[in-house]
């Protein structure tokens, strides 16, 4: 077997309300989708989800390789990429190809890759993230109400505003999760996605642990903050979380000698190879491992197979214009199929037929920093930001 070629496509992912974090949102609630689909001489073709930059240039380090040799393509791409670099959006072009070839790998055993790698259970631990800044309180609760009802009991909610407003929605959702869960007490953990100082986050997150039992803090501060990440850490009860924005093992190394991270996670968009050794780093190290971003089925398959997966994230409960996945949601969980390889499914026409095209603007919206943060001497009103970071 043999791969020849490859296509791409872009579609559209609706989420029916705003989404964003303390950078931005997406008022109009549509983002982009791209798709990867690796063409093999055999008929097979894999699928892979993530960005197309430099895609070109990448796929000239595989072309004409036996897809089945998937660990060693996936090196040989980051050494294709060794001079400029293989971080940001390039490395998520590496994680979609190398995804394409896990589920050509997986599709020519006949196998669910969940299976091809040695995974017992189809079974999945999930918890609700609803991107969910720019929600108002009874639009939080209406979201959060339908993760509840497919079993979720654990919630990750977008903050770091301004502190009234973290916890006035932590307890709305809190008390959203222990109704449906009979009075059990629910996890909460709150993503600030970079945007405090070390005093701000642990000013913060003490003020919030005064009333709420926060299980994590996600991205306190910058993500290569090792010092900070440890700081903030050591003065909180909560756990600390980071790792979806680093873009190579070496860059967790740090972090881990300096022992700023309890959970570790890993982007969705990175691909099932960095998944897989990012988790054997972390369980080296007794530290548990946590996918992070929409559409994670690559690395749902790859959590089966590895020791430490605590928990992986679900954004949306509908999949993009387009694709269907082999799975579902029920009593807190991903349920994986059968289908050979990822499971996942595109339809090439109803892609090129949806009239929609994604808004997402390039220069505003929760993909760009704000100029003020970590800078704030004063809590910062959410709306204010919204209008500052993605005007009309």
């Amino acid at each position: 077997m043999r791969i020849t070629g490859y296509r791409t496509l872009t579609t559209v992912q609706e989420w029916c309300r705003s989404v964003g974090d303390a950078n931005g949102v997406f008022a109009d609630g549509v983002t982009s989708v791209p798709i990867v689909l690796v063409d093999t001489d055999e008929g097979i073709s894999g699928v892979g989800l993530g960005p197309h930059v430099e895609l070109e240039a990448i796929f000239g380090a595989i072309v004409g390789e036996d897809p089945r040799g998937v660990t060693a393509l996936y090196d040989r791409m980051l050494r294709h990429t060794f001079k400029a670099g293989h971080a940001g959006v390039v490395f998520g072009t590496i994680g979609a190809l190398d995804s394409a070839l896990w589920d050509i790998k997986a599709k020519a055993a006949g196998e669910p890759l969940w299976r091809l790698l040695g995974g017992r259970d189809r079974k999945v631990p999930a918890y609700a993230s609803g991107l969910d800044i720019g929600l108002t309180d009874d639009e939080l609760v209406a979201v959060y109400q339908a993760y509840a009802d497919r079993g979720l009991r654990a919630a990750k909610l977008k903050g770091g505003l301004d502190v009234e407003h973290d916890l006035r929605r932590l307890m709305l959702v809190r008390d959203v999760l222990t109704h449906a869960g009979g009075g059990t007490r629910p996890a909460l953990m709150l993503d600030a996605n970079e945007s405090w100082s070390r005093k701000q986050a642990v000013r913060h997150v003490r003020e919030l642990e005064r009333a709420v039992d926060l299980t994590w803090v996600e991205e306190p501060v910058r993500r290569w903050d090792a010092e900070g990440l440890a700081t903030v850490g050591r003065a909180v009860k909560a756990a600390i979380a980071s790792g979806e924005n680093l873009t190579g093992l070496e860059q967790y190394r740090p972090l881990l000698a300096a022992g700023a991270l309890d959970i570790v996670q890993t982007a969705a968009v990175w691909g099932v190879t960095h998944f897989l050794r990012v988790s054997a780093l972390a369980h080296a190290h007794d530290l548990p491992v946590s996918p992070v971003g929409n559409i994670p089925v690559p690395l749902l398959h790859a959590a089966t197979s590895v020791p430490n997966h605590i928990a992986s994230e679900l954004q949306d409960l509908t999949p993009a214009v387009g694709v269907s996945t082999d799975l579902y949601v029920e009593d807190g969980a991903f349920i994986l199929g059968d289908s050979p390889g990822l499971g996942i499914r595109i339809d090439e026409a109803a892609i090129a037929a949806y009239p929609r095209q994604s808004q997402t603007r390039l220069f505003h919206g929760p993909n760009v920093r704000p100029e003020r943060a970590g800078h704030r001497l004063l809590a910062q009103d959410a709306t204010d930001e919204f209008l500052l970071n993605n005007p009309l």
